[in-house]
């Protein structure tokens, strides 16, 4: 299938040919199977869009848990699991699987990533054969439902700092599961308040009266159906969204799990009360611990990412239908996306859209790599934690931004519930929440710059880390980074002066490379400088740090951009010749300029940019929106999501 003929503008440019069913075969990569496979059951069960509305709450989540049960039995759910136990032994499959499943009700989604991302995998992760044995076979087809209960009322994110406790009674070689006062029930627990009969329970392991840090227990928390003895359960009633999925509160009193509850891959406590562990330090096992949970975040991102090409096909097709106005003397109205501002409304989102879409398949591909063996280096899984908590704040942010730009881009009738967006914006605004809260995960991805994804890496809290970078010099900082690989390039591409006022280039993308590479190594250089400038000051760590936070959370979202803008740089580079290569490379000089073009300020501040390139660039940026205009269509039937997903008569027809 090809869409947009070839055409030649007054100006000699040549418009290029789009091969639609190409294209996404592209973007499907190699898990187009697992994709059409998802896709399929999307279509299968389309009814749960409009039942949602219609259902009561308890209605409904006993339907999504119907879907997920049944979506499960096709064996799209489990592709992350051992094949011994019923899985597909593919783990770049299982998140593919799931970012595909994110065009449908995200009620559905996420009771899937709770169930088998997140219980699922714990269980796989942080447990050992006799857990393997004892509980996958069931969980995997959805006959054992659980909950990953980590997050409490009055901690949130400091995981660290959890206050439920774990205590060893040898006599009984039994563990004690309390609850010790109420900031530390365990709140928003999906699969808690209706359908969980266990819970992967984290809590502070206390063993001969001493804390040996956080860990997790396989605690039941029903038995035939009702409260198991000691615990108690909550619901946490209607949310802003997704209430097809029961989040409930836990709490223990005293509940009492055998010995072999305990998650013991790093660490076990022996019959007699000894505690063993592989990983000598608290830090690096915590860490250590929490890494192996990181594909909930890589399939977050990729969720996100995905909700935002439903808002983006919805938007488009709508603007390309949608008049209003005559243009001229002209008796018909104009449609939408013929206007210059709804071009620059849409299309760099589409644009921006393709770029996280590519920077996706690298997270992926590196988790596949780490979680399957293929790259067992310690540096190789930070730098996977890091990338995959920037990738994923920055994915869901664009979800939040994009749902709500494209509701309002479709007027009046895009606030109709029957037209989709009144449940992508009210379900996906949570994605920048769960999985970690998306300017705490900058903090992660900066922390990683700072310290190179040094051997102490896991070992450093924010204060560690400051002292850690104040005790390098700040060149050595810098050359500790990966972006100092790049300093010379960099270095040779700027070199400042009047060559920095020609437009020409503006569309080469290196000059587009080393203007977001430059950025980052200037803020990074700049952090370095300020902490250091407060540690030599004899200020406290924590005050220099908290003084300079926002700059950390600014290094780190240039770092994210530059690693999206370098995925989205070379997967068009390694396109064969022809449209799609073309209509590729005008979508990602489109999310450059406009990168720059959103920074602008940044860039003119320190010396990168005069009035006159700037103004270079919005001219850019305007002419590309106009030769997207009339790929638009093609480029976002492309992302191959069924019709009955789009699910807005009123907007598409």
């Amino acid at each position: 299938m090809t869409t947009d003929k070839t055409a030649t503008a007054p100006d000699g440019y040549v418009q290029p040919e789009l091969d639609v069913r190409a294209l996404t075969e592209v973007l499907d990569g190699e898990y187009a199977e697992i994709r059409d496979l998802v896709r399929t059951n999307l279509v299968t069960y389309a009814s749960v869009l409009e039942e949602a509305d219609g259902l009561g709450t308890d209605a409904y989540r006993e339907r999504v848990r119907e879907l997920v049960v049944e979506m499960a039995a096709t064996g799209q759910t489990g592709m992350g699991f051992p094949k011994r136990y019923g899985g597909g032994g593919d783990v770049g499959a299982s998140i593919a699987a799931f970012e595909t499943l994110a065009f449908g009700d995200l009620s559905v989604l996420v009771k899937v990533g709770v169930q088998f991302g997140l219980f699922g995998g714990a269980i796989l992760h942080l447990g050992t054969e006799r857990h393997h044995d004892a509980y996958l076979p069931d969980l995997i087809t959805g006959k054992l439902m659980g909950c990953f209960a980590m997050t409490e009322t009055g901690h949130g994110s400091n995981v660290q700092a959890l206050g439920t406790v774990a205590r060893y009674d040898v006599a009984a070689q039994e563990f004690v599961i309390t609850t010790e006062g109420d900031q530390a029930r365990k709140d928003y627990i999906g699969n808690a308040a209706r359908h969980g009969e266990l819970a992967v329970v984290f809590a502070q392991l206390e063993v001969g009266g001493k804390s040996e840090g956080v860990h997790a227990f396989v605690v039941p928390i029903r038995v035939g159906g009702q409260a198991a003895p000691g615990v108690r359960i909550e619901d946490d009633g209607r949310k802003m969204g997704l209430n097809g999925v029961d989040n409930g509160r836990l709490r223990f009193d005293g509940v009492r799990v055998p010995r072999e509850a305990l998650l013991n891959r790093f660490a076990d406590v022996t019959p007699e009360g000894f505690y063993e562990s592989t990983i000598d330090s608290p830090d690096r096992r915590f860490f250590t611990m929490l890494g192996t949970l990181v594909q909930g975040r890589v399939s977050v991102g990729g969720a996100g990412v995905n909700a935002a090409k439903v808002a983006l096909a919805v938007a488009t097709k709508y603007a390309l239908r949608r008049r209003q106005f005559a243009a001229g003397s002209q008796e018909e109205e104009q449609l939408l996306l013929d206007y210059g501002l709804h071009q620059r409304r849409l299309l760099p989102l589409v644009a921006r859209t393709y770029a996280l879409h590519f920077a996706q398949d690298v997270v992926r591909t590196q988790l596949h790599d780490v979680f399957s063996g293929v790259e067992d280096d310690p540096q190789a899984r930070r730098r996977l934690e890091a990338r995959a908590a920037g990738t994923k704040a920055l994915g869901t942010w664009h979800a939040t931004r994009t749902v709500q730009e494209c509701r309002e881009a479709c007027g009046g009738a895009g606030y109709l519930a029957v037209n989709r967006f009144a449940a992508l914006k009210a379900d996906s605004d949570i994605f920048t929440t769960f999985e970690g809260d998306n300017h705490v995960l900058l903090q992660l991805v900066a922390k990683g710059l700072l310290t190179d994804y040094a051997s102490e890496f896991e070992d450093l809290d924010q204060l560690g880390m400051v002292r850690y970078v104040t005790n390098l010099a700040v060149e050595t900082v810098i050359e500790k980074t990966s972006a100092h690989k790049l300093l010379e390039r960099v270095r040779d591409l700027l070199p400042g002066g009047d060559e920095w006022d020609q437009e020409a280039g503006l569309l080469d993308s290196e000059y587009q490379l080393a203007m977001v590479r430059y950025r980052e190594e200037h803020m990074l250089a700049g952090v370095a400088r300020r902490l250091k400038a407060g540690i030599d000051r004899k200020r406290d760590a924590g005050a220099v740090f908290s003084e300079v936070q926002d700059h950390v959370i600014a290094v780190a979202h240039a770092h994210v951009e530059r690693l999206v803008l370098e995925a989205f740089v070379e997967k068009t580079r390694t396109l064969p010749e022809g449209g799609n290569k073309v209509a590729l490379g005008l979508l990602c000089d489109l999310f450059a300029l406009s990168t720059i073009e959103a920074d602008r300020a940044w860039f003119m501040e320190h010396g990168r940019l005069t009035v006159q390139r700037s103004k270079a660039i919005t001219r850019e940026v305007n002419d590309l929106c106009r030769k997207v205009r009339p790929l638009a269509g093609g480029l976002v039937d492309a992302w191959g999501i069924p019709s009955a997903m789009l699910r807005a008569p009123d907007l598409v027809g």
